[in-house]
């Protein structure tokens, strides 16, 4: 017989002050973009640099430990650009990819990136800017901007009326200009549009990977935290786990 699945719920969905609430499938992993991007000489800085004290030791030599600095500041500089234009959260997703044209699945990782962030909007129904989030072309072009890549027009979208409201669900497919210093390879992003109950704003849901070929599956596991989304607090006091 088959079970239900169990949700681990963090503390930080215990805050009944926060804006949005949603659940990840298994495979995801936050990544604590408060301390990835904390100010120098902060409290969330130093126990970072206590966290990573370990592996600098670790290190067989001093270009070793300098590679590894280098790495981190990368990373923080890209994180720190997300939460610039409102990512407010972001999880890694690793998966097993287990499908293919036999049906047998050659079982490779399959990296994903799952973010969160919030837009704000002009004032109106949540229907009208679920559509509007996925026919906006000045949004479009911004993007391509900001990121140096060429963007095809957005495909698959879709209209979903979801537990928390009205929504849209589209696709786009970017590769990174020639000269931009980015990775060639073509990046699939999937993005799911739900608007806030105040109509001044959206929450994006984005999961990005080069796994193109998996298109089907990577929407399918959007949909799915989508369908988690709500904007009002759903927990009772005490609870620390949810079927």
């Amino acid at each position: 017989m088959a079970t239900a699945p169990r949700f681990v719920v963090a503390d930080s969905a215990k805050d009944p002050d926060a804006d949005i609430w949603f659940a990840e499938p298994a495979g995801f992993t936050a990544i604590p973009l408060e301390s990835l991007v904390a100010p120098p000489g902060s409290p969330a800085a130093d126990e970072l640099r206590m966290a990573f004290a370990p592996f600098l030791e670790a290190a067989p030599d001093g270009l070793a430990r300098q590679q590894f600095v280098a790495q981190v500041a990368a990373g923080q500089q890209m994180l720190g650009a997300l939460c610039e234009v409102g990512t407010v959260h972001c999880s890694i997703g690793l998966h097993r990819d287990d499908v293919s044209a036999t049906g047998s699945g050659h079982g490779q990782p399959l990296i994903s990136l799952l973010t969160l962030s919030w837009r704000d909007t002009a004032v109106a129904p949540r229907a009208v800017t679920a559509a509007r989030a996925v026919t906006s072309a000045e949004g479009q072009t911004q993007t391509q901007t900001q990121t140096q890549t060429q963007t095809q027009n957005p495909t698959h979208i879709d209209y979903l009326e979801l537990p928390c409201g009205p929504a849209s669900i589209s696709e786009t497919v970017r590769t990174a200009s020639a000269g931009s210093g980015l990775p060639q390879s073509p990046l699939l992003q999937i993005h799911a549009h739900l608007p806030h109950p105040d109509c001044k704003r959206l929450v994006v849901l984005t999961l990005s990977t080069t796994a193109v070929l998996r298109r089907e599956q990577y929407r399918a596991v959007l949909e799915q935290i989508a369908q988690t989304v709500c904007f009002d607090y759903p927990l009772e006091q005490g609870t620390t786990e949810a079927r």
